[in-house]
């Protein structure tokens, strides 16, 4: 009987950025509109669609052997998992996501120490109180089911949302007072999973071809000196998402 890894791929925010990183590391996936099954060209992994918020807890109880979600989510579930990698990519770009206290514009809270009896909706419920509670605040924290940002001031003093650049809470007239969480994608694995010989060389070959995708992200390019009549046949070994050839010169100086 074949092995087959079981792997979580985050739907939702996460989604799209992460099937294009693994396209960046050589792995297709395919995935039906209507299928939480996507297919990967690869038989020794079985991929499953689950939201990010989930993610932990499934790979955690080992329904999952490894998965991609944020250190958010994994602090809010407390979830008991091993972190293979961080993988420094969020929706929009390649920086961290912050979980942050925002109010609206006109309201008299400036910091912190002002949501003592007030009212905070997030989605981020179990990681507020807990840090609410380390700073000796006392207030209630409701769980939001989505549009966060619109619900101060009727049905919230405060919320405590994701962003990455905030300019949706500019938009919806809120500013921050303080950022409480600084996350990033995290590469996590099941820790029985771990201790498997042969899904814990799967699981550190599929971080270290991702975390390649990644630093490539960050190269502008690749210069060298290559024989001329070697010329063709080097730049077809080269995988790249764009090419350009820039000033090219047959240079007799080049040894073969």
């Amino acid at each position: 009987m074949a092995k087959v890894m079981k792997l979580g791929l985050p739907k939702g925010s996460l989604q799209e950025s992460t099937l294009k990183l693994f396209k960046k590391a050589g792995y297709q996936v395919s995935i039906d509109a209507r299928s939480y099954y996507p297919v990967v060209d690869d038989p020794e992994i079985e991929a499953m669609l689950i939201r990010a918020q989930e993610m932990a807890k499934y790979v955690a109880d080992g329904v999952l052997d490894a998965g991609l979600t944020g250190k958010d989510w994994i602090l809010e579930q407390n979830a008991d998992v091993h972190e293979v990698a961080e993988l420094n990519y969020a929706k929009e770009g390649l920086r961290p996501v912050k979980w942050v206290i925002a109010v609206p514009n006109d309201s008299k809270i400036k910091g912190i120490k002002d949501l003592n009896g007030k009212r905070i909706a997030t989605e981020l419920v179990g990681f507020t109180r807990r840090y609410l509670k380390s700073k000796g605040i006392k207030a209630e924290v409701d769980f939001s089911w989505g549009a966060t940002e619109v619900k101060p001031p009727y049905l919230a003093d405060a919320i405590v949302e994701l962003t990455e650049t905030g300019t949706s809470l500019k938009a919806n007239n809120l500013r921050i007072i303080e950022t409480i969480l600084v996350s990033t994608t995290r590469f996590i694995a099941n820790k029985k999973a771990w201790q498997d010989k042969w899904k814990r060389q799967k699981i550190e070959n599929i971080a270290l071809l991702l975390r390649g995708a990644l630093s490539a992200e960050e190269k502008v390019g690749l210069k060298m000196n290559v024989p001329e009549k070697s010329f063709k046949k080097v730049m077809s070994l080269l995988s790249s998402m764009h090419s350009y050839i820039c000033g090219y010169q047959p240079d007799s100086s080049v040894a073969d």
